[in-house]
C-alpha cells in the first residue's frame, strides 16, 4: 500500500505551510528508507524551503535512537540544510514529545511567514 500512496504525497504539499515526519526511531533498518522518502520529500519543489519536523516516534522502547542521534543518522544537517526544520523524541502512545514538536512547528511557519511578507 505504502507504495501506491506515496507517489501522491507531491499533490498534499503543493500549498503546505509544513512538513511532520514521522520516523520509528528503534527501527534501524528501515532507516535508509526513511532517508530515501525525506530526501524526496525535501528536494519536491513545492516543498523547497518548508520547515520539517521530524519526530523520532517511539522513543519509548528500548533501543531507540535519540533525536540527536536520529538527526544524525538521517543526516538532517545536509538532507534539510537552507530551510527550517527540527527534530523532537516522541512517543505518539503516551503524547510525549508531541507538544513540543508542535510548538517549534509553528514557530518556524510564522517565522517564514513573515519572512515572505517583508519580500
Amino acid at each position: 500500500m505504502c507504495c501506491k500512496v506515496r507517489p501522491l504525497w507531491q499533490s498534499y504539499t503543493r500549498t503546505t505551510d509544513g512538513i511532520v515526519f514521522v520516523v520509528d526511531s528503534s527501527d534501524i533498518e528501515r532507516l535508509d528508507e526513511a532517508r530515501l522518502e525525506l530526501q524526496r520529500t525535501a528536494r519536491c519543489p513545492a516543498t523547497l524551503g518548508v520547515p520539517i519536523t521530524v519526530l523520532a516516534n517511539k522513543s519509548d522502547l528500548p533501543g531507540s535512537r535519540s533525536a540527536g542521534e536520529m538527526a544524525r543518522l538521517l543526516g538532517l544537517a545536509d538532507v534539510l540544510a537552507g530551510r527550517p526544520w527540527s527534530v523532537h523524541s516522541a512517543c505518539a502512545v503516551t503524547g510525549e514529545g508531541l507538544d513540543e514538536a508542535v510548538v517549534q512547528m509553528h514557530a518556524m511557519i510564522i517565522k517564514r511567514r513573515k519572512s515572505h511578507t517583508r519580500h
